[in-house]
């Protein structure tokens, strides 16, 4: 079933890249509104139980946005982060049960530039700081520069975390090696424990961590209620960003096989498909360097219920997927008239999806149907 659901997805693939040029949305069919500005590379954006938003900076702030105001003073209490280039603060997930416990995920680089890693550390919000800050979760081996670190962040109904991650760029052959967790997306519980059903467990040489492997830089993760599938995107070099299906155990191909070149066009792989290894369920050359990614499932847009929902940076865009069927289908591009890098996607509480801007001005944008 899910084989014959990615060869269908990809025989898709070309028809609805070609569809989404011809579908850019009219500025008039989506109300914009500014919740927020004077951002600094903004990441990620989350909810709390009493109307507050939280949103990442990656330059390593965390921001809180009240009453519908921006609160001049960060959040207090951070762990050392480094920042630089790619390099920063990332993800904040609020745990299920915050409104009793005030517990936050955050993922972020740790290190320098000669040796850093990706690490998710659990604290407690506290009177607008961070209080019992401790690491659950810190990727091996070190790995130097300051790109392709991944950092997003996904809880599983089953209460495990999912973190996905990159292949550091110049070590991108590590996405092919179990005893790295680079290019790879990890399955831990929120103590940091490994949960006993992960595909690897017990396999000597492999990090029990990891979940899948073989990918570039995984910069989106949602998990979709009604089917129980997990979707990823993740960057492609000069072309070839892609959106996969993810499943326990199984090689994403990375840099084995890819849709794209690499940015000198010289070519990585003369395969985009061999045995043993995922092909996406769609993939967009040119790239349009995808950020965060969302389900959507609010009252608003009943239309666009159970699509996907995609930040773009290189495109500057937000791209609507359908997934009508279950398979990829066309797309819709959204806000490319504002000439703003989208960083995240989020639907929030009230069913308006939520959007950040990766701008040295960045914003927090607030989109209703239009009048």
């Amino acid at each position: 079933m899910i084989r014959s659901l990615k060869t269908h997805g990809l025989k898709l693939m070309c028809a609805a890249v070609c569809a989404a040029a011809a579908a850019t949305a009219q500025a008039s069919t989506l109300q914009v509104q500014t919740l927020a500005d004077g951002l600094e590379h903004p990441w990620s954006v989350a909810f709390l139980p009493d109307g507050r938003i939280l949103v990442t900076e990656r330059t390593g702030r965390l921001r809180v946005v009240q009453d519908g105001q921006l609160l001049a003073e960060p959040v207090a209490g951070l762990p050392e982060i480094f920042v630089s280039g790619q390099a920063g603060l990332f993800d904040v997930l609020p745990a299920r049960d915050f409104e009793d416990s005030g517990v936050l995920y955050l993922s972020f680089a740790h290190g320098d530039k000669d040796a850093n890693h990706t690490r998710i550390v659990r604290a407690r919000l506290v009177d607008g700081a961070l209080a019992e800050v401790t690491p659950v979760f810190t990727t091996h081996p070190a790995k130097s520069g300051d790109v392709h670190a991944g950092g997003r962040l996904l809880k599983l109904p089953d209460g495990t975390l999912l973190l996905g991650l990159g292949d550091g760029f110049f070590f991108r052959e590590e996405s092919q090696k179990l005893d790295s967790h680079m290019g790879t997306i990890v399955r831990i519980h929120t103590d940091g424990q490994v949960p006993a059903d992960n595909p690897f467990v017990g396999r000597d040489g492999v990090l029990p961590e990891i979940y899948s492997y073989g990918h570039r830089h995984v910069q989106g993760l949602v998990h979709d209620p009604a089917s129980g599938r997990i979707y990823a995107h993740e960057h492609g070099p000069r072309g070839g960003d892609e959106l996969n299906l993810i499943e326990p155990g199984r090689n994403y191909g990375w840099p084995v096989i890819t849709y794209g070149r690499d940015y000198s066009r010289a070519l990585i792989s003369p395969f985009t498909e061999r045995d043993g290894m995922e092909q996406p369920l769609l993939q967009w050359t040119p790239s349009i360097a995808p950020g965060g990614l969302a389900l959507y499932d609010g009252a608003l847009f009943p239309e666009w219920r159970g699509d996907l929902l995609v930040a773009a940076l290189a495109e500057k865009s937000l791209r609507r997927v359908s997934l009508a069927g279950g398979a990829p289908g066309p797309q819709e591009v959204l806000l490319q008239d504002l000439g703003e890098r989208m960083r995240d996607v989020k639907i929030g509480p009230d069913g308006a999806l939520y959007v950040l801007t990766d701008e040295p001005e960045g914003r927090l944008l607030r989109l209703v149907p239009g009048g």
